[in-house]
């Protein structure tokens, strides 16, 4: 069970898309209660740039959806946070 939830995790965390010059990135979250619902978690806006700041976002989005018992999925998308995609 906890390695198929890895797993969907891991297909849900979408390959970045790398546009313009944002170099901000939000780290989301599925609701149990609400399928559609995008639940904030953090944002990653370092001085280190685009690419540390994507890197750190994916590694968080892993380490959450390996947590004992996690029913979530975590993924990362650019820019600021937005309640709809």
């Amino acid at each position: 069970m906890r390695a198929s939830l890895l797993a969907a995790a891991l297909v849900a965390v979408p390959n970045i898309a790398i546009s313009g010059q944002e170099d901000v990135y939000t780290l989301y979250r599925s609701s149990l209660v609400d399928p559609k619902l995008r639940v904030h978690v953090a944002t990653f806006d370092t001085s280190g740039g685009r690419d540390y700041n994507a890197e750190n976002c994916l590694l968080a989005a892993r380490l959450f959806v390996r947590q004992p018992g996690a029913k979530t999925v975590f993924w990362c998308e650019p820019g600021r946070f937005r309640e709809t995609k």
